[in-house]
């Protein structure tokens, strides 16, 4: 249903792109060639996605497949921004006749333009690469009341949105887990978005091995996204890394706080907060976590001192990161809403292709400072 969804939008804007491209192209031989690769490329994407899913057409076959198209997306993404760009800009040249029409329809100026039209997207593709591989450590410092703990203070590691697939080169996450490791939290916090497609390979065994190799004071702890909603054996994978997966669940952490872990609320059904809460007696710090930044104003007003989460990935791709500011009060970095401080994670990978152009890749590192709550 979400694959008919897109291509409601998907396929008009690609006509719109073909049909103006095809503009450019004075040989007749050339601009049929052209429409024919612009169709495969077109329909690659949703073709390999749509077997992927398909428990009759599909098989292990397909993934080979499914990895290259998703690099369809972004390079169609900007290619149709660069064309439609292109449109304004020559609209405006001919309203105030900078470039006059012989300048236009002559060889060189269409050239010109198809070599920026598809140069363009894939520089920006490569950029977006190097940005993706490149993961930083973001940085917090908070104050939070102590109430009845007896710890001063907790270095919590957070992330999220890992995406890890058969394809996924097991350095990355090696590349994690030394970087998480070195930063000596005494805590990590995962929100969701482990582990994508089955636990059936070679790759995921790696995975939980690398996962166990996680050195932290009072463990990992996790809860599931909407990407464990699919596929099985996602409980055992995380038994296997070691990581105590919250479903719904609330765990007393060495009596010094409280951690609260939320089913995704994507396709599932989930407690309620009240319902999650209401066995916690607001005597020590509380922290939740949501796979999605949503409930923001509900949780404010509770009694939870911290919220983390992830699932927007600052929207990935400029310009959609755009969208994604509107769809959530926080869809990345840090606020404080009445007594309840909320931090929202871009993640360390992304869906699809492995390109960020807005974002970036990241680990959390929150210096937690309990203080007395009748200090000023």
């Amino acid at each position: 249903m979400f694959l008919l969804k897109g291509l409601i939008i998907y396929l008009p804007l690609n006509f719109y792109v073909c049909l103006r491209i095809r503009k450019l192209f004075a040989n007749t031989k050339y601009k049929n060639i052209f429409t024919v690769l612009f169709i495969i490329t077109v329909l690659y994407f949703p073709l390999t996605e749509f077997l992927s899913h398909s428990s009759t057409l599909g098989g292990s076959w397909v993934k080979y497949l499914l990895v290259p198209s998703y690099y369809s997306l972004p390079f169609l993404l900007y290619l149709f921004l660069l064309v439609l760009l292109s449109d304004i800009v020559i609209w405006i040249s001919r309203k105030i006749t900078i470039l006059g029409p012989e300048t236009m329809n002559s060889h060189h100026f269409r050239i010109s333009r198809l070599c920026i039209l598809f140069v363009v997207p894939l520089i920006i593709i490569i950029i977006g690469a190097m940005n993706n591989n490149y993961i930083r450590v973001s940085q917090y410092a908070i104050e939070v009341p102590r109430k009845t703990s007896e710890i001063n203070r907790l270095r919590i590691a957070f992330a999220a949105d890992f995406h890890l697939r058969e394809a996924t080169n097991t350095k990355i996450l090696q590349e994690v887990v030394t970087k998480i490791n070195s930063l000596n939290p005494d805590v990590l916090l995962i929100c969701g978005d482990v582990l994508e497609g089955d636990r059936h390979s070679e790759e995921t065994y790696r995975f939980e091995e690398l996962f166990r190799q996680i050195k932290t004071k009072y463990g990992v702890f996790a809860v599931p996204g909407n990407h464990e909603m699919h596929g099985g054996g996602k409980r055992d994978f995380f038994i296997n890394s070691d990581i105590t997966l919250l479903e719904d669940k609330v765990q007393l952490i060495d009596r010094a706080f409280y951690l609260v872990g939320r089913n995704d609320g994507h396709g599932s059904q989930r407690k309620s907060l009240d319902e999650l809460l209401i066995h916690i007696q607001d005597s020590l710090p509380v922290i939740l976590l949501d796979h999605r930044p949503i409930d923001i104003d509900r949780v404010s007003k509770s009694i939870v001192d911290i919220q983390l989460s992830g699932h927007t990935h600052n929207g990935q791709l400029f310009p959609i990161n755009f969208i994604v500011r509107k769809l959530y009060e926080l869809s990345w970095g840090y606020m404080k809403k009445n007594h309840t401080h909320f931090f929202v994670t871009s993640g360390l990978q992304t869906w699809g292709p492995r390109i960020r152009t807005a974002g970036v890749s990241e680990i959390g590192m929150i210096n937690v400072f309990f203080r007395d709550s009748n200090l000023p």
